[in-house]
């Protein structure tokens, strides 16, 4: 079993002060427990900032290309950082329309981050987890931010039913008005956040886990 993780500091695990690797460690252990008689291999990309279109740009690196050809997963963490991006260049003056530009080119990418993948390894089952709102108490005086969230979120599932091996995971109720998930910093997830979202990422691969052992 070979899992390729890409994304941003989700996936690579910024909050976790434990220093436990976050969910993606998380699901590596979860795999090697649970699948015995198979050798697991995680490899983690996760680089914390990442956009869509910096995610795309590393994708043609050799160690990421080698373990994507081998995978028989893919998991995703990508567009947080792009709706950030609008938010630290709109702060003063941020409304729904500063987002709405931003959706088309949004899903262009994302779209081109899942063919790229599929290039390279077209078995590969991907599963690209959806966005929660970390900006429910800070932006509190801006309602629209958690219509954007879903629209984002919206273009995700849109992206997964349009191909095949591919499945979105909703992680926004994970995270809505909690604030016992979230790291000191309050935007990314701490320990317990973490595993919530692993434990939801498993309920979704599990039945791909399934299929493979039969």
């Amino acid at each position: 079993m070979h899992v390729t993780a890409i994304g941003d500091s989700l996936t690579q695990g910024v909050g976790d002060t434990n220093d436990e690797g976050g969910y993606v460690e998380i699901i590596e252990n979860t795999l090697k427990e649970n699948l015995n008689e198979k050798e697991v291999t995680v490899n983690n990309f996760g680089k914390r900032g990442n956009r869509s279109d910096q995610l795309l740009k590393r994708l043609d690196q050799p160690e990421i290309v080698s373990s994507i050809e081998k995978s028989d997963m893919v998991l995703i963490t990508i567009g947080a950082n792009d709706i950030m991006a609008i938010v630290k260049d709109q702060f003063l003056d941020l409304d729904y329309d500063d987002f709405a530009g931003e959706k088309e080119p949004y899903e262009a990418r994302l779209n081109e981050i899942i063919q790229t993948i599929k290039s390279k390894n077209s078995d590969a089952e991907i599963f690209l987890i959806g966005l929660y709102n970390p900006f429910e108490k800070p932006f509190s005086h801006i309602p629209e931010l958690q219509q954007i969230l879903r629209d984002w979120n919206e273009i995700g599932k849109r992206v997964a039913e349009e191909e095949e091996n591919m499945t979105f995971i909703p992680m926004e109720e994970i995270f809505s008005h909690r604030e016992e998930v979230y790291a000191e910093d309050h935007f990314h997830p701490n320990k317990k956040g973490y595993k919530l979202m692993a434990e939801r990422v498993i309920s979704y691969v599990r039945p791909f886990l399934e299929t493979e052992e039969e």
